[in-house]
């Protein structure tokens, strides 16, 4: 069990990557803080969580967006458990629009959840882990935070960003034994995905094309690569950026 009893927050698991890593997560021990922004979606995958046998389930519906939401949360969570061990920043949004109509309000709302509500996690939970002298904070960025493609301006600023920002808390807190990764997916199969398709005017067979491995990867394949930069495992790991993206980086072009 690589996460025994660790207590382990996970933003944006009500659904697709974070809901997979919720659930790697209590395979391996951990007690699991599911949050998103509404209690309805947050206290359903609990449940769900719950009916699969995994009884150390919890739920913390925020809006991470919200700097002051999120200093509550956290004061929440280790008044409650007492600690706060390894916080997965997960949740964000998309807009897919040519940049010459993308809206300020929508270029902003994407900053705000993906780079902001990362920032803002960490430096919360930061505050508990550096006392503790210990903790991993792995934030999911995206490959078009490390190669880019037309009309996805505020999303790939976002995620470059978070790779930055996985950088610098690095090597703050590194004297402190609190561990900061990234990990940048390319196409999952999930809601999200098949809400972008229509947006961004691709097909799976573009994507499976695309991709050295020919294929969308899965939930479970990238919550793999977070648990281990989550676990004692990658104790000597910080200031990172994995790509779980079948190749698609290393690849550099389209066909």
């Amino acid at each position: 069990m690589r996460l025994e009893k660790k207590v382990c927050l996970i933003t944006g698991s009500s659904m697709g990557i974070g809901e997979s890593i919720a659930e790697r997560f209590a395979e391996e021990g951990a007690i699991v803080l599911i949050n998103s922004r509404s209690s309805e979606r947050t206290n359903g995958v609990v449940e769900s969580l719950k009916a699969k046998g995994f009884t150390d389930v919890d739920g913390f519906p925020c809006d991470i967006s919200k700097k002051d939401a999120v200093a509550a949360m956290m004061k929440d969570i280790v008044a409650k458990y007492g600690r706060i061990d390894v916080v997965v920043n997960n949740a964000g949004i998309n807009k897919i629009a040519p940049s010459t109509e993308l809206s300020a309000e929508d270029y902003k709302a994407v900053l705000d959840t993906n780079l902001c509500g990362s920032l803002y996690c960490a430096q919360e939970a930061a505050k508990f882990m550096i006392n503790q002298k210990s903790g991993s904070i792995v934030n999911v960025a995206s490959v078009f935070g490390l190669v880019c493609t037309g009309m996805r301006a505020a999303y790939s600023s976002s995620k470059s960003g978070v790779i930055g920002l996985t950088k610098v808390l690095a090597v703050e807190w590194g004297k402190d034994n609190v561990r900061v990764n990234s990990v940048a997916p390319a196409y999952i199969r999930s809601a999200m995905d098949d809400q972008d398709q229509a947006a961004g005017g691709y097909t799976e067979a573009d994507i499976c094309r695309r991709t050295p491995m020919a294929r969308y990867g899965t939930g479970r394949e990238v919550a793999n690569v977070v648990l281990f930069l989550a676990s004692d495992e990658a104790s000597y790991v910080t200031g990172t950026c994995y790509e779980v993206d079948g190749g698609w980086v290393a690849f550099g072009g389209w066909c």
